[in-house]
């Protein structure tokens, strides 16, 4: 979450008017991310998420991200809902800019998740997984591998302002993971994004997932590889360890909802090396590219580094503690 669209009190009160939820007491700008620009708000006694909009959303992609969390929500899993303005749409326009308000997920982000968190976490993602997987909504993924090698040229020239190895080991890395591949795996819709401040705990006891503007069709696996990085690394920057007892955790965890298969535990090496990849390349492209003015915490790419280092280092999944 971010803030690139300045707001002030009277431009949120005209937000509203096109929704029956009551008057807004209070608000405030939520600067953690990189995406969108989001603020929560107080209206009457309940809170919600304003989000709008910006550059990287295609606005057509919405109806998806919309109809994903309205229909697991109706399945009883933890997410926020899209909330329906009085034209009886969830999507809002605003300046040229689409527009949702959500509802409100209690709870806080945990910046380190113990191997109990990891095993509730994937517990959850499983469910996700089973109960999407007859929804009939689709939405490919805009930055599948087939996206990197043409991420990687854009930046290529100008990332070794962050570090002078950087174009070698991604360059290293791609070909790997190009070359290794799967082809096919089973697939499904995937978050996409499960870092740490988007899965909220309560009371020590997950509480929700929040932030679906990632959402796409992907290998069920893939989300499994995003997580390993997220979630199962501890330290910082150049002092990075993966944690294998959280790793069996989210496993064992994600194991008794879904079992994997072989194919899948087989791929998950370069799954998790291409996962890496993926966010170290976006995290380059946005410290190159920030927007002047935008009030954005900016996430650091070196942390990928260590992690590629890990991935390309490991022989196959066993490495990873299956």
């Amino acid at each position: 979450m971010a803030v690139y669209t300045k707001l002030v009190e009277q431009d949120i009160n005209n937000i509203l008017s096109n929704y029956s939820i009551g008057k807004l007491k209070s608000f405030k700008e939520i600067q953690e991310g990189i995406e969108n620009t989001n603020y929560y708000l107080l209206v009457e006694e309940k809170k919600y998420i304003l989000t709008i909009y910006e550059k990287r959303v295609n606005p057509k992609d919405l109806p998806f991200f919309s109809d994903l969390m309205t229909g697991l929500n109706s399945k009883n899993f933890k997410n926020p809902v899209p909330i329906v303005n009085n034209h009886k749409k969830t999507i809002s326009d605003y300046n040229e800019k689409k527009l949702m308000i959500v509802s409100f997920i209690e709870g806080k982000a945990k910046q380190i998740l113990t191997p109990n968190d990891c095993k509730q976490v994937g517990i959850e993602v499983a469910k996700m997984h089973e109960i999407t997987k007859d929804f009939k909504i689709r939405r490919n993924n805009d930055l599948s591998i087939a996206s990197w090698r043409k991420l990687f040229n854009s930046v290529k020239d100008q990332c070794v302002k962050i570090d002078k190895e950087l174009p070698k080991l991604i360059e290293a890395n791609l070909i790997d993971v190009e070359k290794n591949w799967p082809k096919s795996l089973p697939s499904g819709i995937i978050h996409a994004d499960l870092f740490s401040d988007n899965i909220f705990f309560h009371n020590e006891n997950f509480n929700g997932i929040i932030d679906f503007y990632f959402s796409c069709n992907d290998f069920y696996s893939f989300e499994i590889a995003i997580c390993f990085n997220a979630l199962c690394f501890d330290g910082q920057k150049h002092n990075l360890s993966f944690n294998v007892t959280k790793a069996k955790n989210f496993i064992d965890g994600y194991s008794s909802i879904r079992k994997l298969l072989d194919e899948e535990r087989e791929s998950i090496k370069v799954l998790s090396q291409g996962a890496a990849l993926r966010f170290l390349l976006t995290r380059v492209f946005d410290a190159l590219n920030t927007v002047e003015g935008a009030i954005v915490k900016v996430k650091d790419p070196l942390e990928y580094m260590k992690r590629l280092e890990f991935h390309k280092k490991s022989k196959n999944y066993e490495d990873y503690f299956f």
